[in-house]
């Protein structure tokens, strides 16, 4: 094409406007927020590196790794590892992700026809809602009380109306951090038309799992990720159930899509997993000091939480918020993100000097109003 041919050519106009779904034009990216050079508490990691000896061996692990070939597209060998480490049910399937959130937004596709309804609780993890919306179908989520329980009797006429073919529970859930009643999710799962998904995501805190549930119920999977046990670098998620639920979902998955070097590490890390429960219970040690701190503040709220973090009301969220970030810690400020959680805010639980400088912030950033 000469000079003559471009200069006359007519391109029609395009834009993101005329070739997107217009919903996701009006969305927000999902915010990460710059931490730099601040106390980093704001989402739920575990604190703790890993002990120099098992860096070395990591270290050396990845040294070897073919990083010129693709990886194992169904590492085997990493799924009995975690079957035998996690004491996982040997009769279910695993399917393994790039984070949970590769997993949710598996299933929320594999869902994904004409008048489907995938269905929460709220608040809970944001990511089953914005996964619906990527996926093209509708999400209805039924508000907790107050106390952030289950309103039983709203949720079971909730499922009753939209029979949803998918609903999550984060058990516990994330950002309130309280459990749900065992018996309470076992007549949701009976209730459910579709499939249950309980996320586990934060079980090394709680002390307890509902895996049991697989053996009866017929219509739930049990999701989980090693994230909070220290390896959030490494994005490994993974969901166990029954084979006819997992095999079709995992055609949906892309290939290769856990990529070596985090297939090493996680190998290496659950042959030491007892380094990884071992800062596990010192995470859990440390929770009940912060909130005994956080409730000697008047017009503060403590909620319960059986995870790695604490979320608390205070009587003004945003200011208090950023206050505390003034003074070098960053927190998550939940003021907006749902009416429950009006002048909310989350901490994660930190090492002890961590805990101490973020209560030593928040003590100055209250003072003014207990004065």
């Amino acid at each position: 094409m000469d000079a003559l041919d471009r200069a006359t050519l007519q391109f029609a106009p395009v834009s993101p406007a005329s070739v997107y779904r217009p919903e996701i034009l009006g969305w927000e990216a999902y915010h990460v927020a710059d931490s730099s050079g601040m106390v980093k508490l704001d989402a739920m990691e575990n604190p703790y590196p890993l002990p120099d000896a098992l860096r070395q061996e990591l270290g050396e692990a990845l040294a070897a790794a073919a990083m010129n070939r693709y990886p194992d597209p169904s590492p085997q060998g990493l799924k009995a590892l975690l079957r035998d480490r996690l004491e996982l049910p040997r009769d279910m399937e695993i399917l393994l992700g790039n984070g949970s959130d590769e997993i949710i937004q598996l299933l929320c596709l594999a869902v994904a026809r004409p008048g489907t309804v995938v269905m929460g609780v709220e608040p809970s993890f944001v990511m089953y809602r914005i996964s619906a919306a990527t996926a093209g179908v509708r999400y209805e989520g039924v508000s907790l009380r107050d106390d952030f329980s289950i309103d039983e009797d709203a949720l079971m006429a909730a499922i009753d109306h939209h029979r949803p073919a998918l609903l999550f529970l984060a058990c516990p859930n994330n950002p309130t951090g309280n459990l749900f009643d065992p018996s309470l999710i076992r007549r949701v799962i009976a209730r459910t038309p579709g499939l249950v998904v309980i996320d586990e995501a934060y079980q090394a805190f709680a002390g307890m799992t509902h895996l049991a549930e697989l053996a009866s119920a017929t219509n739930a999977l049990v999701l989980r990720t090693l994230s909070k046990l220290g390896l959030a670098g490494l994005r490994l998620g993974f969901i166990v159930g029954r084979r006819e639920w997992v095999a079709e979902l995992d055609k949906l998955r892309m290939p290769y899509n856990v990529n070596v070097l985090t297939q090493i590490a996680a190998g290496v890390a659950l042959r030491h997993l007892d380094v990884l429960i071992g800062q596990a219970k010192a995470i859990v040690a440390e929770r009940a000091p912060v909130m005994t701190a956080l409730a000697r503040h008047p017009g503060v709220r403590v909620f319960p939480s059986d995870a790695n973090f604490v979320t608390f009301r205070v009587p003004d969220g945003p200011t208090v918020f950023a206050a505390i970030r003034a003074r070098g810690v960053l927190i998550k400020n939940l003021h907006g993100a749902h009416p429950l959680l009006a002048n909310c805010l989350r901490v994660t639980i930190g090492t002890p000097a961590e805990n101490r400088t973020f209560l030593e912030a928040l003590a100055a950033a209250l003072e003014p109003r207990n004065g």
